[in-house]
């Protein structure tokens, strides 16, 4: 079974420091405040995250409810990290956020690789159901991460 892959890569400026960035987006306590698909939060291994810690959350997109189980690859603090999930059907996500000091603040790079489950079928499948969503989400997801630091400042 060999798997397609969808991709979604995008970055935003956004006027707080890397740090105080790098402190929300690793806070899964948060998860709800600015990623748009987040339902709930399930089992986080560790507090504060480290590499190798697992968090289950849940998502909801285009009005179907999964579970994904993401497990923390890489970090470099506060300028990567990067994880791997595992959802249903043995589809599964890489995922990596970038920082970088820009103009007093912070360029952010958002890429997620999504890898359907069977085969071409799946990949063909996904594509006609979510069209552009996520990148859509994807979009929203990092403006309300954008407005929510620079409403709050330290948050």
């Amino acid at each position: 079974m060999t798997m397609r892959l969808n991709e979604v890569s995008i970055e935003i400026d956004i006027a707080a420091p890397p740090e105080l960035v790098w402190k929300l987006i690793m806070d899964p306590d948060r998860l709800s405040e600015w990623v748009t698909i987040h339902r709930r939060l399930g089992k986080v291994s560790d507090r504060p995250l480290e590499l190798g810690s697992t968090v289950e959350q849940g998502l909801s997109l285009r009005g179907a409810h999964f579970t994904v189980r993401w497990r923390l690859t890489e970090v470099e603090e506060p300028r990567l990290v990067r994880w791997e999930g595992r959802g249903p059907a043995g589809s599964r996500a890489d995922s990596s956020y970038r920082l970088k000091a820009a103009d007093g603040g912070t360029r952010f790079f958002y890429r997620n690789e999504f890898h359907a489950p069977f085969g071409p079928f799946g990949a063909a499948a996904s594509r006609a159901l979510m069209g552009d969503i996520p990148e859509r989400e994807a979009k929203a997801t990092l403006l309300k991460l954008k407005h929510l630091l620079e409403r709050d400042g330290d948050s």
